[in-house]
Order: structure tokens, then C-alpha cells, then sequence
């Protein structure tokens, strides 16, 4: 029994969709010094004369953009520090505007950049198109958008003129919400109640089915008043990927009394009863191959913050983190690498001397329309997450049901010895059997006796099946019917979870 079903007399309803993504915007060939150069000898543009050229560009800009301002009735503030916190400037604004549809705040900073430019070659004593890193004028304009909600555009007034666009999905689908007249409330980017919760996640889901890049391409029109040229000399615009991308479930409980009478205790039994193997399936990775993961890191962190406790679990640069807000539990996924996963293409390969088209699983790359296999992947992770959580039994402390694993016990007359639960061999039984990988499909003679005996002898395997025997006699495992496999009980994982949360903790 997971914990959605363990709560369902208090949980109001469960809402899924993404939440902060960051989207990168790319002119691709101006990031390519070949394509560069092409498209200044396009322009006629002498690469000595190409500082003036890049400087009149950069100022047409500028001044397309003030007046884009101007237009909409916003003052342009200027940042000494990139640093500032822009979004609660913006919100500032937001209140201030009475919520006003449109662009509502604009600033402006100097920060780092990647740029293309024109460098002189020491070796060669020639010009040539470069990349290098330096620092140019950067604009932030923050709309609370018709269709996104609050969101920001930035862009790089030098060259290549790179986009970085925020949005959020708590946002998005307020403005949907709207839209269809649901009915709910907000807490903080959470929905503290939303009265149709089937009818809101399936406007959700359907994001998903909105072409986001053409509403990104809309906007980059308007600001970006360069792009014309560009696109008619390259042929090319922004190419759009996902620089970060949240995807995030909330359970929704009636009450914040009812999520926090049992959270704490829920945070810290999770924090000591996964282990590494566990983070590692949760991602979806064959447990079997944990030894070749030889670069990285598995995290876990447990922290008291203000708001709250938040656990994470980190695999490289991705993460399954829980907290609460309000009166939801929250379970987030961050893919900030998505090479670490697979996504279907079609690919042209020589089959019998043709070229034929098939499909092949490749590493993901950030591409905006993997979006949606970013989301397979999350609500997968966010799944496995569920169901791997330790149950919480709140009413009464599991000492009678420990006590009688540990004792003598007797079954259609044969009697079974207890576990002694401070055993180390009985807690290593106790930490593979209890081990998430084999949450859905079970485990088998074989699967477990290996990682608790080292040893593949018929003696081990007689050894083992004594063990499962013995096991189940005490209820915490039960066999499927016609098949060599076996699972927890519901009972066997509240009183593994008990056994491994204490001893784990003196441990430490």
C-alpha cells in the first residue's frame, strides 16, 4: 500500500505537471564560425570593419527594445549586479500593476556572455571569426503573459544574440484554469484546492499538445528586431532547447494538519531506508549494472528548511527531491542532463546496400520537442518514487509485530526459529529483500542468493530456499501462485522499514 492509498480518506486529489523550465534560444549559425563568416561576407561586412558593424547591430537593438518599453508603459531599470533578485522586483511590479496583462517590468545588466566575434590570429597574422567569452548589456523583460502567466525573456544584445526564456507550469495552467472556468486557489506555486481535480490534470496533460515553440518565436519576433536579416540571409531563427526543466506531482491534502501529522517521520524514514541502489532505479536504471557506474555521485540530503523538510536524491546533475508546501507533498524531478536517458528517433542506416529508416533508442539531447519524453521520464521516476515510500503507521508502533518475527513460531506443525533483527547476516537478508529494484517485479532463489551469500553451490541454493521458507512463515514475504517469485508483504516492508530506519540511525 502506497502512500496516496494509505491517505485517500484525507487526500483531495493528485495534480501533475511541470513547473520552472528554463529555454535556451539558439541562432545556430552565427554560433558556428564558418556559418559566421558566411553570413558577414552576405552583409558585405570586411572582417576590419566588423567591430563598427557589430556595434550599429547592438545599437539598433538597444533602441528597437527601448522603445519596446516605451510602448508598453514600463520603466527600464537598470542592475548594477546581475545578481539582484529580478523576480522580486518583477512581482513588485505585478501587485503594483494590478496584475495588468502585458509587459510589466524590463532591466537591464551587464553579465558574462558567450559571443561570436572577430579576433586576430598570432600565428597566422590574420583575422578570423571566433567564439570568446566577455561581457555585454543583457535585457530582462517580464511579462505576465496572456497565455504563460508571469515569465521573463533575456536576451544578448552582441553577437549571436542567444534567448533564455523562463515559464512556469503552476502558471500556465492557472491562466488555462481560467480560461475553463475551474475554480481553485493558490499557495505559494502550488494549488491549495482545485474543486475539479480529473478535468484540471487532463487541461494539463495538454499542454504537451500546444506548439510552445511558436508562441517562443512570436515573442523573439517582436523583440528581436535583427531577426529578419538573419533569417533571411541564414535561412535559420532560434533554435529552442531545454536548458532545465521541473516536473512535479502534488498531493493535495484537505488540510495542512493532515500532511503534517505524519511528513516529518515520513522525510526521515526515507532518508535512512534508501539506500544507493534504491536512488539508482528510481531514475529507471537497471540495478544489475550499479558497478559500471564509475563516474558521478549518489546523493542523498535531508534539510530543515524554513519552509519545511525537503529530502533529495541525486544522480549527477538529476534529481527526485519531496517537501511540503502548504497543504501538498510534493515530488519534483529535475533533469538538468538528459543524456543520461533514452528517447526513440528514426535514423537512416544501409540495410542490404538500401537506405532504410528505422527507429533506435540515443541518448536524449535538450531539443524542445523531447519535452514530451522529459515528462515520460519524470512521471515514471515520480511512480517508482511512490511506491518505493515507506508507510507510516502513525497509530501504533510496530514493536509487537518485530517482536513476533523475532521469536519462535510454529505452522501446520513445523516450527521456524526467529531473526535475531541486531544479526548483521539478518540485517544484510533484510536490507536485499527489502531492496526497491525488486518493488515491481519481485525477486527469485537466484536474484537474491548471490548479493546475501556470495555463492551460486547447490548448498547455497538449499540454504536459500530454507531462508524464503522460513520468511514466509513469519509474513513477510508472500509467493506468487505458479511462479518461483516472491514479494513483500505489506506487513513484512512496515516492519523491515522499522528494523532498517533504527539500526541505520545508530549506524550513523
Amino acid at each position: 500500500m502506497n502512500i496516496i492509498e494509505q491517505n485517500k480518506e484525507k487526500i483531495n486529489g493528485i495534480f501533475s505537471t511541470f513547473d520552472r523550465m528554463i529555454i535556451n534560444g539558439y541562432i545556430l549559425p552565427l554560433q558556428n564560425p564558418r556559418l559566421f563568416q558566411f553570413y558577414l561576407i552576405q552583409n558585405n561586412i570586411k572582417f576590419v570593419d566588423f567591430k563598427d558593424f557589430a556595434e550599429q547591430q547592438t545599437t539598433s537593438l538597444c533602441n528597437h527594445i527601448d522603445n519596446f518599453i516605451k510602448e508598453h508603459d514600463v520603466t527600464l531599470q537598470y542592475l548594477k549586479s546581475g545578481k539582484e533578485d529580478k523576480q522580486a522586483l518583477a512581482n513588485k511590479a505585478l501587485t503594483q500593476t494590478n496584475n495588468k496583462i502585458g509587459l510589466i517590468a524590463a532591466f537591464s545588466a551587464v553579465e558574462l556572455c558567450r559571443t561570436s566575434t572577430i579576433k586576430a590570429n598570432h600565428e597566422t597574422q590574420k583575422l578570423e571569426p571566433s567564439i570568446k567569452d566577455t561581457k555585454c548589456k543583457h535585457y530582462y523583460l517580464y511579462f505576465n503573459d496572456e497565455e504563460f502567466g508571469l515569465m521573463f525573456f533575456k536576451l544578448q544584445t552582441w553577437f549571436p544574440y542567444n534567448v533564455q526564456i523562463y515559464i512556469n507550469g503552476r502558471e500556465y495552467c492557472s491562466k488555462i484554469f481560467n480560461k475553463n472556468n475551474i475554480q481553485y486557489e493558490m499557495y505559494n506555486n502550488s494549488f491549495s484546492s482545485i474543486d475539479d481535480f480529473e478535468k484540471a490534470q487532463a487541461l494539463a496533460d495538454n499542454i504537451l499538445n500546444q506548439k510552445l515553440s511558436a508562441s517562443f518565436d512570436g515573442l523573439a519576433n517582436k523583440i528581436n528586431n535583427l531577426l529578419p536579416n538573419i533569417k533571411e540571409t541564414l535561412n535559420h531563427s532560434y533554435y529552442w532547447c531545454i536548458d532545465q526543466c521541473e516536473f512535479a506531482t502534488d498531493i493535495n491534502f484537505k488540510s495542512r494538519e493532515d500532511l503534517s501529522i505524519f511528513y516529518k517521520k515520513l522525510v526521515e524514514t526515507s532518508y535512512f531506508t534508501f539506500n544507493s541502489e534504491d536512488i539508482y532505479s528510481f531514475f529507471g536504471r537497471n540495478i544489475n549494472y550499479i558497478h559500471t557506474f564509475t563516474s558521478g555521485d549518489i546523493i542523498s540530503d535531508l534539510r530543515n528548511r524554513y519552509q519545511g523538510y525537503r529530502i533529495k536524491f541525486k544522480i549527477n546533475e538529476n534529481q527526485v527531491k519531496m517537501y511540503d508546501k502548504g497543504n501538498n507533498i510534493r515530488i519534483e524531478v529535475t533533469i538538468n542532463n538528459p543524456r543520461d536517458f533514452k528517447v526513440m528517433k528514426e535514423k537512416e542506416k544501409m540495410i542490404n546496400q538500401k537506405i532504410e529508416t528505422i527507429k533506435e533508442w540515443v541518448p536524449m539531447g535538450k531539443s524542445i520537442s523531447n519535452l514530451y519524453r522529459y515528462i515520460e521520464i519524470s512521471k515514471s521516476i515520480i511512480k517508482r518514487y511512490i511506491e518505493a515510500l515507506p508507510e507510516i503507521e502513525l497509530d501504533t508502533v510496530p514493536l509487537k509485530s518485530i517482536e513476533k518475527v523475532s521469536s519462535r513460531l510454529e505452522v501446520e506443525g513445523k516450527s521456524y526459529s526467529g531473526f535475531n533483527i541486531l544479526n548483521e547476516e539478518t540485517l544484510n537478508i533484510f536490507c536485499v529483500i527489502a531492496n526497491a529494484k525488486y518493488l515491481i517485479n519481485g525477486f527469485t532463489n537466484k536474484s537474491i542468493r548471490l548479493e546475501i551469500f556470495n555463492d551460486a553451490s547447490q548448498k547455497t541454493i538449499n540454504k536459500t530456499t530454507r531462508l524464503l521458507v522460513k520468511l514466509r512463515a513469519h509474513g513477510i514475504i508472500k509467493k506468487v501462485a505458479k511462479k518461483n517469485k516472491y514479494y513483500l508483504t505489506t506487513e513484512g516492508r512496515n516492519i523491515l522499514n522499522s528494523i532498517l530506519l533504527y539500526t541505520k540511525k545508530v549506524l550513523l
